[in-house]
């Protein structure tokens, strides 16, 4: 079916018959025309020849497979027409090969989103190998880059897309494409929409775009339940002597990790010149979060401190510690919450310590000012959720014991009644 815009622009589904695939299926093509110069294109879709509608440039019949092609082929129109109609009114004049190139996303644009998301991965990189930021931060950004990049091949049949382009339903599409095709669940969605986000943000910045295409879009992460270890848990812990000596280090390490709230990683990165004496005369941990880079100082209580010293000289490097693997981490850690007989609701793993120290500690009266500055959150929202955690517990146990007082409540309600009457 053609389409005239302004006397000057049509656009044309048609067959590649002579191309036929071995289950002899055939391309579907488009071809833009404008000021009678045609370009053609492939739009990465192809039908049995004999469903399709040669006047109006549709498949024929109501089958899912050809309501879904004929959706895709409505899309590609509606694509084309507004990459022509902002030509016009950006440019003053639009070409065929100009709208084609545009839709493909082929030699454009400083201004596309997958590049400039290309590039801050690459610039993430080389801070990575520089010991400067996580590597599991960056194998996120490249598993977000790669669901992007489908995204955009699948829904929009482009390589790339202009910043200028993007919409309020990009980014919903993108959550659903998570959620439907990659089943992806609520929280790895916000992990994963969270830095197209920083893109805009990063594209005003720049320049390229005056205001934030997904400014009206709104997620959150939703609470879950965060493991940890009650203060009598953590002595239990303290006080085992292991059945095996080879769970000892991973004990101590565990132990020292809630003590300071230092996770995995910045345990492992821990170096000797991150432990200083401070203006106070004691001992500190300053140090950066690898996942953040937020700066984490924590002054070291006595614990933590013979902890350290147990382990000087024995890695012979500039490291604190010898750490093993996360995986060997969390196996001990599992034998040794069930030698110590610790019986918890949630799974314990090594990173049970973390969340072990922040409740801990808002518990003996830490302000959550100073714990989160200790945790090295980048928003103080993080640390509240462990505050509602505390509160949780306090509820709990108040139910525990609120039985015990039925007694002197119900003739507490008696006197009132008798006041009353």
């Amino acid at each position: 079916m053609e389409q005239e815009k302004r006397s000057t622009f049509k656009l044309l589904f048609y067959l590649k018959k002579n191309e036929p695939k071995k289950n002899g299926n055939v391309p579907v093509m488009g071809r833009i025309t404008i000021d009678g110069t045609p370009k053609s294109f492939s739009t990465k879709l192809d039908i049995n020849p004999n469903n399709w509608d040669l006047k109006h440039g549709r498949v024929l019949g109501k089958s899912a497979q050809a309501l879904s092609t004929n959706l895709k082929l409505d899309n590609i129109r509606v694509r084309i027409n507004k990459i022509y109609d902002d030509m016009l009114k950006d440019e003053g004049f639009a070409t065929a090969q100009k709208v084609k190139l545009s839709f493909l996303g082929v030699g454009v644009m400083d201004d596309a989103i997958l590049k400039v998301f290309k590039d801050q991965n690459e610039d993430f990189e080389r801070m990575v190998s520089k010991g400067k930021r996580s590597q599991n931060t960056y194998n996120k950004y490249k598993t977000v880059y790669n669901h992007l990049s489908e995204f955009i091949r699948e829904r929009y049949h482009r390589e790339d897309m202009a910043f200028r382009e993007l919409t309020s339903d990009f980014i919903r599409e993108f959550d659903f494409f998570l959620r439907i095709d990659k089943e992806c669940t609520h929280n790895t969605v916000w992990v994963y929409t969270m830095p197209v986000i920083a893109l805009a943000e990063l594209a005003i910045k720049k320049g390229l775009i005056r205001q934030n295409p997904f400014e009206d879009y709104e997620i959150s992460m939703e609470e879950t339940d965060r493991s940890y270890l009650l203060k009598e848990d953590v002595e239990k812990l303290m006080l085992l002597k292991p059945s095996k000596s080879k769970y000892e280090l991973v004990k101590d390490l565990f132990i020292f990790s809630c003590f300071t709230g230092l996770s995995y990683i910045d345990i492992q990165n821990l170096k000797w010149s991150n432990i200083q004496s401070f203006f106070d005369g004691h001992q500190w941990i300053i140090s950066r979060r690898k996942k953040s880079d937020v700066a984490s100082n924590v002054r070291l209580l006595e614990i933590p401190k013979r902890i350290i010293e147990k382990y000087r000289g024995v890695t012979r490097n500039e490291y604190v510690f010898p750490v093993p693997s996360n995986a060997t981490c969390n196996s001990h850690v599992k034998k040794l919450i069930e030698e110590a007989e610790i019986i918890t609701e949630q799974k314990v793993t090594f990173h049970t310590a973390r969340h072990t120290f922040a409740t801990m500690f808002l518990t003996e009266g830490v302000p959550l000012e100073s714990l989160s500055k200790m945790m090295g959150h980048k928003n103080i929202s993080t640390t509240q959720i462990y505050a509602k955690i505390t509160s949780q517990k306090i509820s709990k146990d108040m139910d525990l014991v609120s039985h015990k007082f039925a007694g002197m409540e119900a003739a507490f309600i008696e006197m009132e009644e008798e006041v009353l009457v």
